[in-house]
């Protein structure tokens, strides 16, 4: 299974980037899937989450209503839009896949991850 993230990058406050995540080796429509976030010397943290078909989304707080989690099945590919952008949002940008017909914000509900794409927001 691989997890491939990528469309990081570097973008002022205010500003947007959309991350891609491609999955192979799994049947990706069986998959619920997540995106998680590690900024440096803190945890990582749950940011989104989909389920199975997109019909079901859940964002930490911290996002909610600037994030946009969604899932293209005939791509097996996961989509995170993140608009209005600020400091606190770098970070290293992971997705992640559970098996499961529901939405999941713990890591330990996921059993496989991607390497991540780094985001950086400048002030």
């Amino acid at each position: 299974v691989q997890l491939q993230a990528s469309g990081g990058g570097l973008v002022q406050t205010g500003g947007s980037l959309r991350l891609s995540c491609a999955a192979s080796g799994l049947t990706f429509s069986n998959y619920a899937m997540g995106w998680f976030r590690q900024a440096p010397g803190k945890e990582r943290e749950f940011v989104a989450a989909i389920n199975l078909s997109g019909s079901w989304t859940y964002y930490a707080d911290s996002v909610k209503g600037r994030f946009t989690v969604s899932r293209d099945n005939a791509k097996n590919t996961v989509y995170l839009q993140m608009n209005s952008l600020i400091p606190e949002d770098a970070a290293v940008y992971h997705c992640a896949a559970a098996f499961g017909r529901g939405v999941y914000i713990m890591n330990r509900q996921y059993g496989y991850w991607g390497q991540g794409t780094e985001v950086t927001v400048s002030s």
